[in-house]
């Protein structure tokens, strides 16, 4: 069942933007029990509404949920969680982006010498693809029958039936396959190509790199099949094209291979290979001076605090109280507005915020203490976490409602649920 409503909720997510999970979205038990309780506080007082029935409005409440979720992790991700730590992230630098990028992830108040590495790369792992044979869109010359084949994949096995009906085409057939093999989600794509009036199947492993002790990804037989054979040969779904293999690199020197083009060094970078070493030599990764780590973690910080002032202005024209939320994030933008200008961070007439990089990073060499100056950023991004946790608590404060009734003080019963009913929204088309 969990399953089938994950399936539901995130077929939901993407009619208008799906957003992508982060470390922060696992929660203690502790943390969620304090959830509940700053819900049934929230409520306690609160009066009824009439139910909102809207999809315009339902569509709304989730996405500000969702983007406020979104705001609060890219605080997190800055050090949010922690008072001493905003702002301290260190960052990574790449001497040749189009080889690989690097992201730091050691310890941020390690001390000692900075770490650098030398990169070169040789080959970058890749996928198995198989590309099945070229077919004209006349009539299938299989004959209409129930028909299976078998796919081996992850030390699974996957049998896929389909009907093949009177007077199908090759590429009926072949779109059909298609929808088949991505719904079914077991680590494979297909799509098809065309050339000269003629389409095949290609199917890609979603993994990159070969399995240990295999010599490729995944198989497909029909062989020992339950239903009648004859599909694999005839569309060609057999022949590997493209071997999987792995990524080939040095490390300062050392021979390594890696299965993925992702991959850590020393629990403290994470890297991503992008293309091949050539004649410029080796790719230096190292961290970055800590006024170059301050600029990219402003950067960052007002990349989200953006974004999500543009998610909510996309609601002003259909949603009344959306403004309301707007102004209050410019009110907590505006409260710092006159050390944010003079370190290099203006805001417009929209509210959000534009950074002039020369002058943060000269107000940053400038400053002899770091911490110290920018410590309004600290000020700010506390406000907005704190914003973001109340918005995603309860996005239907937002939301223009007719009350119904004021409860009884002090003589009501509990509902903690009232605000998250923008979640049952998201199944009301399921059940």
């Amino acid at each position: 069942m969990s399953l089938a409503l994950n399936n539901v909720y995130n077929n939901y997510l993407t009619t208008y933007q799906p957003k992508n999970l982060t470390k922060h979205d696992a929660h203690k038990k502790s943390e969620l029990r304090g959830v509940y309780n700053s819900i049934v506080k929230l409520n306690k007082e609160a009066p009824w509404y009439l139910p909102t029935t809207s999809k315009e409005t339902q569509n709304y409440a989730v996405d500000l949920k969702e983007n406020a979720r979104e705001l609060h992790n890219t605080l997190a991700d800055l050090g949010g969680m922690e008072e001493d730590g905003l702002l301290s992230k260190k960052s990574a630098f790449s001497s040749d982006e189009s080889i690989a990028t690097a992201t730091y992830i050691g310890d941020e108040n390690a001390a000692g010498v900075s770490p650098k590495f030398e990169l070169e790369v040789s080959a970058l792992a890749s996928p198995q693809e198989n590309l099945g044979k070229f077919l004209d869109d006349g009539s299938s010359a299989l004959p209409p029958d129930t028909y299976s084949f078998d796919v081996s994949i992850n030390d699974m096995n996957y049998e896929f039936q389909f009907a093949v009906a009177p007077g199908e085409t090759n590429k009926d057939v072949q779109s059909r396959l298609m929808r088949l093999v991505n719904n079914s989600n077991i680590g494979i794509h297909a799509d098809m190509i065309e050339s000269e009036g003629h389409t095949a199947l290609r199917l890609t492993s979603d993994a990159s790199g070969l399995p240990y002790g295999k010599d490729e990804i995944f198989q497909i037989t029909d062989d020992h099949t339950s239903k009648s054979n004859g599909t694999v040969d005839y569309f060609g779904l057999d022949y590997t094209s493209q071997a999987a293999a792995n990524a080939s690199f040095t490390l300062n020197g050392e021979p390594r291979t890696s299965t993925s083009n992702e991959f850590t060094i020393g629990k403290q970078f994470e890297v991503k290979l992008n293309g091949i070493t050539g004649e410029n030599g080796p790719v230096t990764i190292g961290l970055k001076e800590d006024v170059e780590s301050l600029a990219d973690n402003v950067t960052q910080l007002v990349g989200g605090y953006n974004a999500f002032m543009k998610a909510a202005s996309n609601y002003l024209s259909s949603q009344s109280r959306s403004n309301n939320l707007v102004q209050e994030m410019k009110g907590i933008a505006g409260l710092y507005h006159n050390s944010m200008e003079a370190m290099g961070l203006n805001m417009a007439e929209d509210g959000t915020l534009e950074v002039d990089s020369a002058l943060l990073r000269e107000a940053a060499m400038q400053s002899g203490d770091i911490s110290e100056t920018f410590s309004y950023l600290k000020d700010f991004s506390n406000s907005l976490m704190r914003k973001s946790n109340q918005i995603s608590l309860n996005p239907m404060d937002y939301v223009d409602r007719k009350i119904v009734a004021y409860k009884n003080p002090g003589h009501n019963y509990v509902s903690p649920y009232t605000t998250s009913a923008y979640s049952g929204m998201m199944f009301n088309s399921y059940c």
